[in-house]
């Protein structure tokens, strides 16, 4: 079993409203991007898989965006998601730029 799958909030599902239904999701979006571990990755198939995660999540966040469109709330929404998109940003320059202590990523 995917274990991402094991942290998906069903109760956003009956969230009050929909930036309440968004923000959800993008804190479950925050949650698995929180179990990536930088200091594992040792190959270059680690580096590949993590970069993946990044890119995907990014592309979530960015189509969680693109369909909340109510006004009031939108604001949040926004911010909530530029801050995951600033954080995903500074983990994808770390792991472009990872510097082995010596060892060679395979």
């Amino acid at each position: 079993m995917f274990s991402a799958f094991n942290s998906i909030d069903y109760r956003s599902i009956r969230a009050s409203t929909p930036a309440e239904t968004a923000v959800k999701r993008l804190n479950g979006i925050g949650e698995v991007l929180s179990g990536l571990d930088i200091s594992a990755i040792h190959t270059q198939d680690d580096k590949t898989r993590a970069l993946w995660t990044l890119d995907t999540a990014d592309k979530c966040i960015r189509m969680i965006v693109t369909e909340f469109r109510t006004a009031p709330a939108r604001e949040q929404v926004v911010r909530k998601a530029k801050s995951l998109v600033d954080l995903i940003e500074l983990a994808r320059d770390e792991i472009s730029n990872y510097r082995d202590d010596g060892r060679v990523l395979s």
